[in-house]
């Protein structure tokens, strides 16, 4: 068997499989990339990034069934949505606040991602509310027999919030179809995961309600794939959900509004930089002949590509109507199209 074969049969992906997985990692990259370069010059108001996460969400999302499943993410899960279906151009509509953002109309801060057209619930500014909604989405697929899974996302910082031992607790009392994964970077914005949690790991909690916890590196996208795949397939045929704690790293600021060099020193963020998922994937998928030179430079014209129009696309957008900023808040008359907010 050569490399190649073997690389892809470890996992039971293909070389199309794994270079459509890389592509959506540096993709997600580039977008955020852009994503701050327009903060700093002031042409959007807010970034809150996911570099560093990217390989965890892409391995992970790219186990389920886009049009089938169901996705509740969180403010870091821009590699995630897009791989569930998500255009780079809706991201940026999301990140300008154009009337037909998919995810609100307009109504959200940047962030909060969503898509009626991709099964892909929009989450609120409070962590770990989505958890909730996951577990309502779980209970109606199961009554309704549908074999649809709900994955929701969210920090360790989070996971420390009662939503999370409620949803928890009730999903596992009645096996539903559920995933809940935490990326764990280390940081609950300037909290460190030593002050936050007693324990190393967060899936050490999971034995509590006598369900599977699972951790694994969120920089190997393959090895995230790997477990994911099993919780999707436990979840699916009644096995109830699963606890699954990716490894990350917080390669950025929390925010755009933050400056973690108060927090964190100059050696650690050097040490980061080595647990970045992006480098090393392609460095095994070339070392594996997958990724040859000519792929790589013709995936990174593409994306460039796309991320240009992308934003070219939402800056020429018209801006929401502020007479409708108080639609889906208020029950009243309003026009049938929702704005983009759908």
């Amino acid at each position: 068997m050569t490399a190649t074969e073997h690389l892809g049969a470890a996992v039971g992906l293909g070389d199309d499989q794994l270079l459509a997985m890389y592509r959506m990692v540096a993709l997600a990259r580039a977008i955020d990339e852009r994503m701050w370069i327009l903060n700093r010059a002031g042409r959007v108001p807010f970034v809150i990034s996911g570099q560093g996460h990217e390989g965890a969400q892409v391995g992970i999302v790219s186990a389920l069934r886009p049009g089938l499943d169901w996705m509740v993410p969180y403010y870091r899960s821009i590699a995630a949505v897009l791989t569930f279906g998500m255009s780079p151009r809706e991201i940026m509509l999301a990140q300008y606040a154009k009337a037909s953002d998919p995810s609100s109309g307009g109504r959200q801060m940047p962030g909060h991602y969503g898509g009626a057209a991709y099964n892909i619930l929009s989450s609120s500014s409070p962590v770990a509310t989505q958890i909730l909604h996951a577990a309502g989405i779980a209970l109606a697929a199961q009554i309704r027999g549908t074999g649809q899974v709900a994955i929701t996302f969210m920090g360790e910082g989070s996971s420390n919030q009662g939503d999370v031992h409620e949803g928890l607790n009730f999903a596992a009392i009645h096996h539903l179809p559920m995933i809940l994964v935490v990326e764990n970077n280390g940081y609950a914005i300037s909290v460190p995961s030593v002050k936050e949690l007693a324990l190393p790991d967060v899936a050490a909690r999971a034995a509590g309600y006598g369900i599977p916890g699972v951790i694994v590196d969120g920089a190997d996208v393959l090895g995230a794939y790997r477990v994911a795949r099993e919780a999707v397939e436990r979840a699916r045929t009644g096995g109830g959900p699963t606890l699954i704690e990716a490894k990350v790293t917080r390669l950025t600021p929390h925010s755009s509004d933050d400056q973690q060099t108060k927090y964190r020193t100059a050696e650690e963020l050097a040490a980061e930089r080595a647990r970045d998922p992006l480098p090393r994937f392609r460095e095994q998928l070339a070392t594996a002949g997958i990724l040859t030179p000519e792929i790589e430079g013709r995936l990174a014209t593409e994306i460039a590509g796309l991320v240009d129009d992308a934003t070219s696309y939402a800056e020429s957008q018209p801006d929401p109507d502020p007479a409708s900023a108080t639609w889906y808040v208020y029950a009243e008359d309003r026009p049938a199209t929702g704005g983009g907010a759908g």
